[in-house]
């Protein structure tokens, strides 16, 4: 190790610190990410359309970038300076709202970066300083972005997933999680069990119980976990997805027939396993033998 490393891995609390920094200022650009690129796929999706069949694109909108043109207001179209773009900081300081016309901003904005800062700092204290914390901080960023897309738009788009695949198939090359083999039959797997829930499900109800990008999502998961952790995902997505699901309903927030994104719960199943699926499978394995 040079100097640095020898001086963050022996003070711990100023890595998990500057993890947590690091983490707040990828929230911030998460947001826009969950904003913008579901607007910029629909336009490219329009355009594409229009080029097939041969005519104008016409009403298609310019979208912005991930990176610029910076933040706006989305009431008035202030633009957000520096100051008032401190990740947490500047909503609270502002008090929620916009410091030009003073309407309200979506509080969901400081919880993405705050859930993003915590969720990158229980990633540091698991694996610490190491190869396996700089890669799962890589996926737990962009299982946020792709969690908060499929929320708002029943979407998962390749742009996140398929990368997320063949980083971690490049990851477990090197065995960072699990070995190379584990890992292309995980994704293998991973994307042929769905889809044939998909098809068993379309047949019987003649109805579509999930989306293609969700086959993707899991084989992106068990390309980074492993097919050895296919199941423990598969029954903690279904449970937990099955448990939120019921509670909405049950609440009056859901109805009976309306679709409820998948995504979310595979993405949880697919974090918890990667940080502790394995501990979790070899207790329940000891319960069960007993």
């Amino acid at each position: 190790m040079n100097a640095l490393d020898q001086f963050l891995s022996g003070h711990g609390p100023l890595f998990h610190s500057m993890v947590f920094m690091v983490g707040l200022a990828i929230g911030s650009f998460l947001n826009v990410v969950i904003l913008r690129l579901p607007a910029r796929m629909n336009a490219e999706w329009r355009r594409d359309c229009c080029a097939l069949l041969g005519v104008e694109p016409s009403g298609i909108q310019d979208t912005p970038g991930l990176v610029r043109p910076g933040s706006r207001c989305p009431h008035c179209g202030h633009a957000i300076t520096p100051l008032e773009n401190i990740p947490v900081l500047s909503y609270l300081v502002l008090r929620g709202r916009c410091s030009s016309c003073r309407r309200g901003i979506s509080v969901r904005y400081p919880l993405v970066e705050l859930g993003t800062a915590l969720l990158s700092v229980v990633v540091s204290l698991r694996f610490g300083f190491s190869l396996q914390t700089v890669a799962a901080l890589v996926l737990t960023w962009g299982l946020i972005a792709l969690s908060g897309i499929d929320l708002d738009h029943r979407l998962l788009p390749d742009d996140i997933t398929m990368p997320l695949l063949w980083l971690g198939l490049l990851a477990n090359m090197f065995m960072v999680f699990t070995g190379i083999v584990p890992a292309l039959l995980g994704t293998m797997a991973g994307y042929l069990i769905l889809w044939l829930v998909y098809h068993a499900f379309r047949i019987l109800t003649g109805k579509e119980g999930m989306g293609y990008g969700d086959f993707k999502l899991l084989a992106a998961l068990g390309a980074w976990n492993g097919i050895q952790m296919l199941p423990f995902m598969l029954v903690v997505a279904s449970f937990v997805g099955a448990l939120i699901g019921s509670a909405m309903m049950f609440s009056g927030r859901l109805q009976r027939s309306q679709p409820i994104p998948f995504g979310p719960y595979l993405a949880l199943a697919g974090w918890l396993a990667l940080l502790w699926g394995a501990q979790a499978t070899q207790a329940y394995l000891n319960w069960a033998a007993r």
